[in-house]
């Protein structure tokens, strides 16, 4: 890591002086945190302004894609980090800096309402990047932006009985249930597969949303996109696994985006019917939420990290609050109900579970 955080500040010592003139002076790379890839962040100073720095292995980040997809959606009016330079061969960033605030960090009842329609605002300037233009994206920098296409729904639902059930809670389902959970795999694969495709940020939630300091919504970490069905990302946003909200003020805010998608031409000319609208945005959820506890038991599993343990009480309500409303969904929710949820308060008593509304004590 040394030898190519030096190799990093020459570079970057040599793309600022191209940048603002012979007369810069840059400060040493000082490091900050990272994220979950291969991928390491420096703060510098030049001049007056601050810049990110970003050493992004070309063997493991998809560092195309993300200048590509950077550049798109800055022309299209989101907020994204600047690309300011880049060697996709050795992969060095040179990047605006966002700051360290995440939106996570500033959201209560007071302000979450102010923030989420900046964030469902951005939104629909991201979907405005349409898998067409993905491809010629994909043409012209030598990236794969894959679809989210029935296997890559399917792979990301089995994680959940493959870590959860399997090797977290140790349930093994008898061949019914097993049929019954595959069956419904199944719906919310074709729910998914059958809503407009737009292009998929994947994690766009509020740790991947950045607060400036003009109080402005910055997004970041979308290398990794896909194309995908329209409500992912706003699944990703208003079910958020790491806080949630009353379903009341959730439904007030899907129903605002529902006008604003249309207006922006994202269901096309026929529109989309409220009732269709919120049970793709439900079912959306449910799959979302079944790969991410599958996810969140991997990390612990796998990989020892056991600090998403926690957000697994409020991922597992959002499944049993939307798996019972719909009666297509009725065997997925007896079984979450009958088998899941008993493990689930086994190993973890002090989980906030609510069934029917109503909190288990």
């Amino acid at each position: 890591m040394g030898k190519r955080v030096n190799l990093l500040q020459e570079w970057v010592d040599q793309q600022v002086k191209g940048l603002k003139g012979l007369e810069v002076k840059t400060t040493a790379l000082q490091a900050i945190s990272g994220d979950a890839s291969f991928r390491h962040y420096f703060r510098l100073q030049a001049n007056e302004e601050t810049l990110i720095a970003v050493d992004a292995p070309p063997g493991t980040e998809n560092n195309p894609a993300f200048v590509a997809i950077a550049d798109a959606l800055h022309s299209g009016g989101a907020l994204v980090p600047l690309v300011h330079a880049f060697d996709i061969n050795r992969g060095f960033l040179l990047l605006s800096d966002l700051g360290d605030q995440q939106l996570l960090g500033l959201l209560n009842t007071d302000t979450v309402d102010r923030y989420y329609r900046k964030a469902l605002d951005s939104l629909i300037l991201m979907q405005k990047l349409q898998c067409a233009d993905i491809k010629r994206l994909e043409k012209d920098w030598a990236f794969s932006c894959p679809d989210y296409d029935l296997k890559r729904l399917q792979d990301e639902m089995h994680l959940f009985s493959d870590w959860f059930l399997a090797q977290y809670l140790d349930l093994h389902l008898n061949q019914t249930r097993q049929y019954s959970l595959e069956h419904a795999f199944n719906l919310l694969a074709a729910s998914a597969l059958e809503q407009p495709q737009v292009f998929v940020h994947r994690d766009y939630h509020s740790r991947n949303i950045m607060v400036t300091s003009d109080d402005s919504l910055a997004i970041i970490d979308f290398q990794d996109g896909v194309c995908g069905p329209i409500t992912y990302d706003l699944v990703s946003l208003l079910k958020d696994c790491y806080v949630s909200w009353p379903s009341q003020q959730v439904n007030q805010w899907l129903m605002q985006y529902a006008e604003a998608a249309q207006q922006a031409g994202l269901f096309g000319a026929a529109g989309v019917r409220k009732e269709q609208l919120l049970k793709w945005f439900d079912w959306m959820g449910v799959q979302r939420h079944l790969k991410a506890i599958g996810i969140f038991a991997r990390l612990k599993i796998r990989d020892n990290k056991s600090g998403y343990l926690k957000d697994i009480p409020r991922t597992f309500n959002y499944m049993l609050d939307a798996s019972q409303r719909y009666p297509e969904l009725e065997l997925l929710h007896q079984t979450l109900i009958d088998l899941v949820l008993p493990k689930l308060l086994k190993v973890n008593p002090d989980a906030a579970l609510c069934i029917d509304g109503q909190f288990l004590p």
